[in-house]
């Protein structure tokens, strides 16, 4: 472990497990950052190929002040909730293991005043990258933010966000282990409805890379547990006061999350009755019907719960343009 810093403004934590392919690339984009004063915590998660020897080879290598654990297989919310155990920045972000960022990431986030601050995030897939979204504000209330991603208004990874070290600590938040899918985007949830400002900046910054064999591309019909995240985010927000927001994930982002990925298993061709059967186990058509919003988005969950069978067929004539 190198230590030459006291005062250490931000703390990466990098979790990896079988990433030798990757983490080579995904550590010199850490390294090479133009921002001072930051230290790197990367958590083998029981690797069983050789990233462990890239991570010491790299980090030796480098000036950067460095934590490496190894520890055994325990998932990647647990090797994320040790890297914020260890953390001794004022801040901390999170990178993948396969994921890189560019070289102005954490002097585009770090600006040592507000609770959060956020840039922007593009997905590459093979020869294609998504267009970055653009804000056309400079900051927001972590409240209203928090608003328009569950009316589902904006694209967000929670790995675009700083988080303020001193907020995740006295709220105890934490990534909840052996949820297997969404449990990054609930963490940042849970995070934000503790904080005033969010700042921000348009700067596309973060590279996410969507592989063949990722786990959401493998995960059968994993998607749909996203509502049991939800639903435990909702009950978590009228603990905390926040019946609002707690409300708007019943009626909206809930309705909104079932509709995007069944639609999703169709463009994939999963089996039709396949879907339905695991929609109508998970009880997803109750969840369905307590939708409230946008008119059009509202006549398109009527005519599914109405007739699946005839939502389908114009859906496969029309590509989910449905009016």
């Amino acid at each position: 472990m190198a230590d030459k810093m006291d005062n250490i403004k931000v703390s990466v934590i990098v979790p990896v497990y079988n990433s030798c392919e990757y983490i080579g690339t995904t550590l010199d984009s850490i390294i090479n950052q133009d921002f001072e004063d930051f230290e790197v915590i990367v958590i083998d998660d029981g690797s069983s190929d050789n990233s462990l020897e890239i991570i010491e080879e790299k980090l030796s290598k480098s000036n950067i002040s460095h934590n490496i654990v190894h520890q055994d297989n325990y998932g990647v919310s647990c090797a994320r909730n040790r890297g914020i155990e260890l953390a001794r920045g004022e801040y901390i972000v999170f990178v993948d293991a396969d994921d890189y960022i560019q070289k102005n990431h954490l002097s585009e986030l770090y600006n040592g005043k507000t609770d959060f601050s956020l840039v922007q995030l593009v997905k590459k897939e093979k020869n294609n990258i998504s267009n970055p979204y653009k804000f056309e504000t400079q900051s927001i209330s972590c409240e209203d933010f928090i608003k328009m991603e569950l009316n589902m208004e904006i694209p967000f990874s929670f790995c675009q966000l700083m988080y303020k070290k001193s907020i995740i600590d006295e709220n105890n938040i934490r990534f909840t282990p052996d949820v297997v899918y969404g449990e990054d985007t609930e963490f940042a949830l849970k995070a934000l409805v503790f904080g005033d400002v969010i700042s921000i900046s348009n700067e596309a910054t973060y590279c996410y890379i969507q592989h063949e064999n990722s786990a959401i591309r493998t995960s059968n019909f994993r998607r749909f547990y996203i509502v049991d995240v939800f639903e435990n985010l909702a009950k978590y927000y009228k603990k905390h006061g926040k019946d609002e927001l707690a409300d708007l994930i019943i009626t909206s982002r809930i309705p909104k999350a079932i509709f995007g990925n069944m639609n999703y298993f169709f463009v994939n061709n999963y089996d039709f009755d396949e879907v339905l059967s695991q929609m109508k186990e998970l009880d997803l058509f109750t969840k369905l019907s307590k939708f409230e919003g946008d008119s059009k988005f509202k006549r398109k969950i009527k005519l599914f719960l109405w007739s699946p069978k005839n939502y389908y067929k114009r859906w496969e004539k029309l590509k989910n343009s449905i009016d």
